[in-house]
């Protein structure tokens, strides 16, 4: 853009030299004519003066010289003159016109040249003086080229803004701004390709919403159930692995198995159409509840059963959860049927950490064969005994826990590295742990419901940032580390938080460079309206954005580009075992195949094997982290 400013003064300077110049030509060109011509006119007078003399010698003239010369010298303006013959004056007159530019004419006149004529005149331009009339037309010619010169400098300068426009749109384009690009138009000229851009800019931008809707069409149909739209059975294998290890499941929670008793008869006495809206009413009201459940999962596992798995819950609240779940599917309207009291069962089977997958989904099951055999709809739970002890804090001692450890400063900040294909530190995601009073370290999955429902979160997430930014930040050298750290919805909605959080990447600016802040999909897609000006702010202040989960749900991917993220980190659930599920595979080539000519790097999460990273590097992964570049250490 400088080149083009510059070659465009340049341009603006020729043009006007160029017309400065024919100006002066034209008026100096009007000056020469000008003395030009009176010398010719005074030639032609002494011409014709040179001629009458000669004229009255030969002729003989009864007029004598002094009786018309004298008059006709004076109309001449003569200064002086000098007749002659053969050496004898024969006429002489000395004007009283002094001047001190003079032409002198000396010739001989006649065929026999006696006679000698020795005129002094002014020279022609000497006395002449601009008539009022005159003057008056020369102020309008020069009033004329400059207005001239001024119009034709603000159009030539418009129209060349108009390029310059055209050129700064172009840049933005090339830059990959295109949604900048198509909000400013400007004034570009020639302003049909300015019109040609903003129209293939608008195509541009069609296109990439349908390629969001295809690459969500494509996902949908991997992950979704047609009917129902609501996970598949792969979409629920999925997530259990995302929420297990090799050690079984990393946390507590309870699974559903909700069936339908005989489904498939009623389909074929009643035809498809009351099956399916039967199914989505039901699907419906089930969602309702889970709304209030985070990070729950909800699948259709067969034709006729429905899956649920709610993680990070108490025993007392999934049987309360589980009682829920019925009420709502028997308040579904059934049509007349034998087996209409008979018709919801739902098993469930709590579960604790190191659980395997198998060994629950058996569970699961048993216990909804113990519902159908209590010979009416109703729910059954297997080993009510199983519960998390470390769960069994009630909520106030949660809050005191909290709040003790708040005042104490025992939240401890754990560094995972995310590493790069070329095998360089990309950065270090921060997570938080508790220590209780005893020195023994207590999970962020079993503190952060509690702290959640307490509101603490707030206060928890604002001593890690300080922690990140003053002790972490400040041992490294200038430019080392960066460090992403995970911000929730409570914390993005204190105002009291996002004053404070901006107020100090305002003062350590220096240091804002170096932060990503993460935030999960769900939480972005939900609750865009209120987080858009957050993560804008937090953007102007120099930090980088970054959506975590991304794979959890099947949703459109238009909100990367739309809410300018930095990154995006793939879910565990699509990452586990990716070498051997071309299904997932699939997932990240339409998920990077949407970013296309974008600045988005994709990362990973939950690398555990040598395959699975060689699996997403070809797949095109920029960076990964998990248990195979190593685990969460304490900073």
């Amino acid at each position: 853009m400088q080149l083009t400013r510059m070659l465009t003064k340049k341009l603006i300077s020729f043009w006007m030299m160029s017309l400065s110049a024919v100006a002066f030509v034209f008026l100096l060109s009007a000056v020469v004519s000008f003395i030009q011509l009176t010398y010719r006119f005074q030639q032609q007078k002494v011409n014709e003066l040179e001629t009458m003399l000669v004229n009255h010698y030969q002729n003989h003239s009864e007029w004598a010289l002094d009786s018309w010369l004298p008059p006709l010298l004076l109309a001449y303006n003569t200064v002086s003159f000098r007749l002659s013959e053969a050496g004898e004056p024969v006429f002489e007159y000395q004007g009283n016109l002094a001047s001190e530019q003079v032409l002198q004419y000396d010739k001989q006149l006649g065929s026999q040249g006696q006679l000698r004529m020795q005129l002094v005149l002014p020279r022609p331009f000497s006395q002449y003086r601009l008539s009022e009339a005159e003057l008056l037309v020369l102020l309008i010619g020069l009033g004329a080229i400059a207005a001239f010169v001024r119009f034709g400098y603000r159009w030539f300068s418009t129209e060349l803004e108009g390029v310059e426009a055209l050129a700064q749109r172009s840049k933005l384009i090339l830059d990959g701004r295109h949604e900048e690009a198509a909000k400013t138009p400007g004034n570009g000229k020639p302003r049909l390709i300015n019109r040609a851009l903003s129209r293939l800019l608008a195509e541009l931008a069609d296109a990439q919403k349908e390629r969001a809707r295809f690459d969500k069409f494509i996902r949908s149909n991997t992950f979704l159930d047609p009917q129902t739209r609501i996970g598949n059975r792969l979409f629920l294998k999925n997530r259990l692995d995302a929420l297990s290890s090799e050690r079984g499941m990393m946390a507590h929670g309870v699974i559903y198995l909700l069936e339908m008793e005989d489904l498939d008869l009623l389909e074929q006495e009643l035809g498809s159409e009351p099956v399916l809206e039967l199914l989505h009413a039901t699907i419906n009201g089930i969602n309702l509840v889970l709304q209030t459940q985070a990070n729950s999962i909800f699948a259709r596992r067969s034709h006729n059963q429905l899956a649920i798995v709610v993680p990070q819950i108490s025993l007392a609240e999934a049987d309360s959860l589980a009682d829920r779940l019925l009420k709502i599917c028997l308040s579904q309207p059934l049509p007349p049927i034998e087996t209409r009291d008979n018709f919801f069962h739902l098993g469930g089977a709590f579960f604790t950490e190191g659980d395997q997958i198998e060994q629950l989904l058996d569970e699961a099951d048993m216990a909804l064969r113990a519902a159908q055999l209590q010979g009416a709809s109703n729910w059954f739970m297997y080993d009510k005994g199983a519960v998390d002890e470390e769960f069994a804090k009630g909520s106030v001692r949660w809050r005191s826990f909290l709040e003790n450890a708040l005042l104490g400063r025992r939240f401890v900040a754990f560094a995972q590295p995310v590493m790069e294909g070329d095998g360089l530190l990309h950065h270090r995601e921060i997570f938080t742990r508790a220590r209780d009073p005893q020195g023994n370290l207590v999970r962020a999955s079993l503190f952060m419901p509690m702290a959640t429902k307490c509101g603490l979160m707030p206060q928890i997430e604002r001593q890690i940032v300080e922690r990140t930014l003053f002790e972490l930040m400040a041992d490294d050298n200038p430019g080392v580390h960066h460090y992403s750290i995970n911000l929730s919805l409570d914390s993005l909605q204190s105002r009291a938080f996002v004053r404070w959080l901006q107020t100090t990447l305002l003062e350590y600016r220096h240091l804002a460079s170096r932060l990503i802040f993460e935030l999960t999909e769900d939480t972005v897609i939900k609750h865009r309206q209120t987080l858009e000006p957050r993560l804008d702010m937090l953007r102007k202040m120099g930090a980088r954005l970054c959506v975590d989960h991304v794979g959890q749900q099947v949703v459109s991917t238009q909100y990367i580009k739309e809410l300018k993220f930095d990154l995006i980190k793939l879910h565990r659930s699509v990452v586990r075992q990716i070498d051997l599920r071309p299904e997932n595979q699939l997932f990240v080539r339409s998920l990077i195949g949407s970013l296309y000519r974008t600045e988005v790097q994709v990362c990973a999460e939950g690398v555990g094997s040598f395959e699975e990273w060689q699996t997403l590097q070809i797949l095109g992964v920029s960076a990964a982290q998990g248990s195979y570049f190593g685990d969460p250490s304490e900073t």
